[in-house]
């Protein structure tokens, strides 16, 4: 029984799709990914005593996961961003502390994850330690989530302070995960960060730096760190003390797309 030229047809089509499918897969795998330009660095390649928690890259954070574009736990920035935080860890290691950051450079690709998991009211997953008091329909409104961010543009940077001599963090214990991020530090879960009165991204009014009720200890340093960074021309955002950047901006209108990984600023003069 020869094969009707209809059903030569049908194999013919389903032979081109799958031929078209696998091509266009060679293609894509064939475009090499966006690299930074050459004014941006690793942070380590600057000043490798600051102490790097890539949060992003580690699914604990308030979404849960890992971030897109988050590909390896290094810092990048601009250079005058990095080597201003040189400068600025110069003048805490003589006071007793190390930066420690927590994020730099974001690809837009992880803004937009950030988007997309802030559209779906259903995913509530850790709501518990990083929005307890804030319904998840309101972070756009209220500022904790946006379509574009600074940190795109490479000399935004989010950090602490570490007293020396530096410790890891103890392992958390069962259930603090479910802590909220502005209960006591010995209660939430483990940093070794000295005590902010928050945890890192915690979208709460308590986050904002110069809240009233945050005093004592907490107050003395938040001031701490942020005077050692103004120091060296780095701008506080009020709503959130781990957030500065660097002024002025090489980039002030580019929101770059290019992976957080060591090969996007490969070759790069340290």
């Amino acid at each position: 029984m020869t094969m009707s030229t209809t059903a030569r047809i049908a194999v013919t089509v389903g032979v081109t799709t799958v031929l078209t499918a696998a091509s266009t897969l060679s293609a894509a795998a064939r475009t090499p990914e966006p690299k930074a330009p050459r004014e941006f660095v690793s942070l380590s390649s600057v000043d490798p005593t600051i102490i790097q928690e890539m949060r992003y890259v580690s699914a604990h954070n308030f979404i849960g996961e890992r971030i897109d574009g988050y590909r390896q736990p290094v810092c990048i920035l601009t250079r005058p961003a990095a080597e201003a935080l040189h400068r600025a860890q110069r003048r805490l290691v003589s006071q007793g502390y190390s930066l420690k950051v927590y994020d730099c450079y974001r690809p837009q690709r992880a803004v937009d994850h950030f988007v997309r998991w802030a559209k779906d009211l259903s995913d509530e997953r850790r709501k518990a330690e990083f929005y307890p008091r804030v319904d998840k329909s309101r972070l756009f409104e209220d500022g904790y989530i946006a379509e574009k961010s600074g940190h795109s543009r490479g000399s935004t940077t989010d950090l602490t302070i570490v007293p020396l001599p530096a410790v890891p963090a103890p392992r958390p214990r069962p259930g603090q995960e479910s802590v909220p991020c502005y209960a006591p530090q010995a209660e939430r879960y483990p940093d070794n960060s000295v005590d902010m009165g928050t945890g890192f991204d915690c979208f709460d009014t308590l986050s904002h730096t110069d809240d009233p009720r945050v005093q004592g200890e907490q107050r003395e340093h938040r001031q701490v760190l942020k005077t050692a960074l103004a120091a060296e021309g780095f701008v506080n955002l009020p709503e959130e003390w781990w957030h500065f950047t660097h002024k002025p901006e090489l980039f002030p209108d580019t929101y770059f797309d290019f992976p957080v990984a060591r090969r996007s600023v490969s070759g790069h003069r340290p």
